[in-house]
């Protein structure tokens, strides 16, 4: 008790000297602001609004429509139960995930894993997931980046929803050429093997955690090697989910490594 009270006396002596500020910006919280991010910021994330397709959460460009599954979920019902977005990627969202992921800004993991636990917290009242997996990085790339940012998050949301979070149970075996230019049938086919378990599941509910979906060809594999290896459901919760759709050519990332 003494210790944690000691702990928020020194945090509000760090607050007084040096005032939180936007992590995107860099501007000091005006009042009633943050602890995220700064009002105009915010301001810059679009959310994940209907409609959209209720299983992959792929947002549709028309207005005042229900719900509906999109082509590919009609085809081939994906294996995870939903899926879930802090918001759409693009704007001051798509900033906060370039420079957490590519620049090295690790610090973007608090904010923006704290954003999406409180984003989510609804649905995990019916879900109530057992474990949180982040998407692994194979041991070639992690070494070039240094730190798998879907691990960082995963840990910022275990610890605020209280569920584990193993690092070692979801594994990618298999190094994979880039998925950026392939579509989903390319992309399913790039992935198919990469993925294992380090145990075996037992009926546990699973939570798997990625920074961005845009085909949903990662999400799909990952779920379908879990429910294989003894989940009995997953759901998935990510960043950014992208507007793309058949009909739209796909705008490349710029290179930020």
């Amino acid at each position: 008790m003494f210790g944690r009270r000691l702990l928020g006396e020194l945090r509000g002596l760090v607050d007084l000297l040096l005032p939180p500020a936007c992590p995107l910006c860099g501007e000091r919280f005006g009042e009633g602001e943050g602890p995220f991010f700064c009002s105009v910021c915010l301001a810059g994330f679009t959310p994940a609004r209907s409609p959209r397709c209720p299983h992959c959460a792929l947002p549709y460009p028309a207005e005042g429509v229900p719900d509906h599954p999109c082509e590919d979920c009609t085809r081939e019902p994906p294996p995870f139960r939903w899926v879930r977005a802090l918001g759409l990627y693009e704007g001051h969202l798509r900033e906060a995930v370039h420079r957490f992921k590519y620049r090295g800004d690790m610090d973007f993991d608090r904010p923006l894993g704290r954003l999406l636990a409180l984003s989510i917290a609804s649905d995990l009242q019916d879900f109530a997931p057992q474990l949180i997996l982040p998407v692994p990085l194979h041991r070639d790339r992690l070494a070039g980046r240094t730190y798998n940012q879907a691990l960082l998050l995963a840990r910022v949301l275990g610890r605020a929803l209280e569920i584990p979070v193993p690092s070692s149970l979801l594994l990618r075996h298999r190094a994979t050429p880039s998925q950026q230019g392939l579509d989903a049938t390319e992309r399913q086919r790039n992935l198919r093997g990469a993925f294992g378990l380090g145990r075996s599941l037992e009926g546990e509910r699973v939570l798997l955690l990625d920074d961005v979906m845009t085909t949903g060809a990662t999400a799909r594999e990952c779920a379908r090697v879990l429910l294989a290896g003894g989940a009995s459901e997953v759901a998935v919760a990510v960043l950014g989910r992208a507007r793309r759709h058949r009909w739209e050519a796909e705008t490349p990332c710029p290179s930020l490594d």
